[in-house]
């Protein structure tokens, strides 16, 4: 049986109806200003609000010419291979890619994973194969969360593959929330010296909105470590 649904995540506390949770210390949604204390499994809110308006996203969304589609099946998966990823998009050499071109469009993922027993009830987030692969295209294109397809879930998807977390039947995924921490944390450094490096306007808009698209707000403090210790991207 084939599965293509996309994860449902929900709050776990209520939060604000704007396009993107705040920050609350008391909430799924936490700041990086001040070290995190153990507070057990959170689920994070990763979608926009039904009633929130759209126009909050930052840079190239209103000219979107559509999204690159990426379908990948069990062997695709068994062979970890990347090469369908590189040719619905054109990204043979991750140093050659040009954000420009990919922001204005965005790319998602279709996965079509035949369970050997159907009645198996994981998600696809649960198969360790699925997520080996999720691994190798993280590795490869580290900063490839700000190029998905946010609106269609896809930067929670993704991060499901990456991120330890549980299945819960009432608030779907539910993330550890010192593992999406340093998941978003690893991101903004990557996907804001990846901005800054291909000259591409306000990069910390730009990457600030993916982290609140994960629940997070980021603090001043953070990119200025990213300025003081810049990551080599050549």
């Amino acid at each position: 049986m084939a599965s293509t649904t996309p994860f449902k995540c929900k709050p776990l506390l209520p939060l604000p109806l704007s396009p993107f949770p705040k920050p609350n210390p008391t909430a799924s949604s936490r700041s990086f200003k001040h070290p995190s204390h153990h507070r057990g499994n959170v689920a994070v809110s990763v979608a926009f609000n039904p009633q929130a308006n759209f126009d909050d996203l930052s840079l190239f969304d209103d000219d979107a010419e559509g999204r690159f589609d990426v379908v990948i099946d069990n062997d695709v998966i068994s062979r970890l291979d990347l090469s369908p990823f590189q040719a619905a998009t054109g990204m043979k050499n991750p140093l050659s890619v040009k954000p420009k071109e990919f922001l204005e469009r965005t790319i998602g993922f279709t996965i079509n994973y035949t369970r050997e027993d159907p009645r198996d009830p994981r998600e696809l987030s649960e198969y360790p194969d699925i997520r080996i692969w999720f691994v190798r295209l993280d590795a490869t294109y580290p900063w490839l969360p700000v190029l998905l397809d946010w609106r269609a879930g896809e930067l929670a998807r993704y991060a499901a593959m990456l991120v330890p977390h549980q299945m819960n039947i009432k608030m779907g995924v539910v993330f550890n929330p010192e593992a999406l921490e340093l998941f978003v944390m690893k991101k903004v450094f990557i996907v804001y010296s990846w901005l800054k490096h291909h000259n591409i306007p306000n990069p910390k808009i730009k990457t600030n909105d993916m982290a609140r698209m994960l629940g997070f707000g980021i603090g001043d403090e953070l990119y200025d470590l990213v300025e003081k210790h810049p990551l080599d991207l050549s």
